[in-house]
């Protein structure tokens, strides 16, 4: 006598499982071009590497003497597994079962909380959540007999999560509800150009609210969710590329907060100087150039990964490496409004440095911010507001910070590339000025009635500020140590990499969760 029989029906209802919504409904799935949660999860993972934790969940159908017939899964698959080597806890919905929509059991494998949050929490792993499902139903209410309170499934692991572990969402298919809410309660979010679609509710419901006729691409699609508004961070043309984005991003992230991020061995020397970077920046002031490119030369070949480069386009957020240590590189962008922080940027801004600080990432600042964005626009979109509150979370900063000024740095936008916890060493290339604000504008400010007194007021002030701006030199801020160091260009990656090298002793001692003190602005 043995157990043969129960081993043979555990094998019957994982098979079960495996069918997911069932032949007809996977090629349904299949034909809008996208994979199934069971495929994403190969395709994204380690081969071989996941082991599937509650894979016998599911509604189940009897016959009159109790034997079983089938098993509906529930339209959720999750457990752990490896990215690159390192764990994982791993789910998404089954868009072939129900469209995705949470399954009703008193516990829940995920979707909106569940148990693949409780498996990231308590073995300390990366989460990545791979969604494609809307959340809750009306029709669960039928089968319970009442309404459930908001928050009952709540979102208090999510929260939790996000000052513990890496959290990874990839939108994958249209996402609404729960599964929508869990995509932004996220460190990155990635999602699919033409195919995925993100909301907090779709266009049935938009248009009994509203009246509003709207397809869910024109409602959540990229164009709004990424270039637009700046939900989700990164989009790209299919599966794979976000498959790819997610193990990338994972790459520079430390497996928790207890640890710090991996270094590993890029083969650029360390010593690299380049050339290009005496003459990138040109002599004329107003004139633009690709902050990329030299951001590029400065650090480790192939290790740059920018976050959200088509929103919040004056300022560029990127992990990348330095001698094989992790850096978070925020750098103005010149092309785009002069490099000024207006409100998305500001955005952006706001949680690349919590991101960076949150995981022990020291952070590098490549400074040409003329301030703030003005205007009656700015004013009305609350730049001011949005602007003071990157001043805030720089205030907090907690990581090693070095602020290399490459050409302007005015205003209280320029204070918020300065961490005043640490030791605040600040560089600059001899194209640096800073000030409280530009030359030009302040001349006429505050000369104004000396220039308009003036029987020619033009070249008065043009007098004026020829005069000052031979005190911006940054020569002179270093005469008075009030910048530590201006330095040639071409030496700025070795000098780097020494500071960072040093930071990776200092951060050691500072592991573990970060607390977040005050009211935001």
């Amino acid at each position: 006598m043995n157990w043969q029989p129960e081993a043979d029906e555990i094998a019957q209802r994982r098979a079960w499982a495996r069918e997911m919504g069932g032949a007809e409904a996977v090629a349904r799935h299949h034909e809008r071009g996208r994979l199934t949660v069971r495929e994403r999860i190969g395709r994204l993972c380690d081969a071989g590497s996941f082991r599937e934790v509650g894979g016998l969940t599911g509604t189940a159908t009897y016959d009159a003497e109790g034997r079983v017939q089938h098993v509906v899964p529930a339209p959720y698959v999750m457990g752990l597994a490896h990215i690159d080597g390192q764990p994982v806890a791993v789910g998404g919905e089954d868009f072939t079962v129900r469209g995705g929509t949470s399954w009703g059991g008193a516990r829940r494998k995920g979707g909106q909380g569940g148990f693949v949050e409780d498996l990231a929490h308590e073995f300390r792993i990366p989460l990545v959540n791979l969604i494609d499902g809307a959340g809750g139903t009306v029709t669960s209410m039928r089968r319970r007999g009442y309404s459930v309170f908001p928050g009952v499934d709540g979102f208090e692991r999510s929260v939790a999560l996000l000052g513990e572990v890496p959290v990874v969402s990839a939108v994958l298919g249209t996402a609404a509800g729960g599964p929508a809410g869990r995509a932004i309660l996220s460190h990155f979010s990635v999602m699919v150009r033409g195919s995925s679609q993100i909301f907090a509710a779709g266009p049935p419901v938009v248009k009994r609210s509203l009246g509003q006729e709207i397809d869910k691409e024109d409602l959540g699609g990229a164009g709004v969710t990424v270039d637009t508004a700046g939900t989700i961070h990164n989009a790209v043309a299919d599966e794979a590329e976000a498959f790819e984005q997610v193990r990338r991003f994972l790459s520079y992230m430390p497996r928790n907060v207890w640890q710090q991020p991996p270094r590993v061995d890029t083969g650029d020397a360390p010593d690299r100087c380049e050339e290009g970077l005496l003459s990138i920046v040109p002599r004329k002031r107003t004139q633009a150039y690709n902050m990329r490119r030299l951001i590029e030369m400065v650090v480790d070949k192939g290790s740059v990964f920018e976050i959200q480069p088509s929103y919040g386009k004056s300022v560029i957020t990127s992990l990348a490496r330095l001698d094989g240590h992790v850096v978070g590189v925020i750098a103005n962008n010149p092309m785009h409004l002069g490099g000024a922080m207006d409100v998305k940027s500001a955005r952006k801004q706001i949680h690349f440095m919590e991101l960076c600080d949150t995981f022990h990432i020291p952070l590098v600042f490549l400074v040409d911010v003329p301030g703030f964005m003005v205007g009656l626009d700015a004013e009305k979109a609350a730049t001011l507001r949005e602007g003071m509150r990157v001043v805030y979370v720089a205030g907090q900063l907690t990581v090693p910070t070095i602020t290399l000024v490459i050409r302007k740095c005015y205003g209280m936008a320029g204070m918020a590339t300065c961490n005043k916890n640490g030791f605040d060493l600040k560089l600059a290339w001899p194209s640096g000025e800073w000030g409280s604000l530009p030359v030009e504008g302040g001349v006429a400010a505050a000369f104004r009635r000396d220039i308009e007194a003036s029987p020619n007021p033009k070249q008065r002030e043009q007098e004026l500020e020829t005069e000052l701006r031979q005190l911006t030199s940054p020569l002179r801020t270093a005469e008075a140590f009030a910048v530590e160091d201006v330095i040639d260009p071409r030496e700025t990656r070795p000098l780097l990499i020494d500071f960072i090298r040093l930071s990776r002793e200092r951060l050691a001692t500072t592991l573990g969760p970060k607390p977040r003190f005050g009211v935001s602005p």
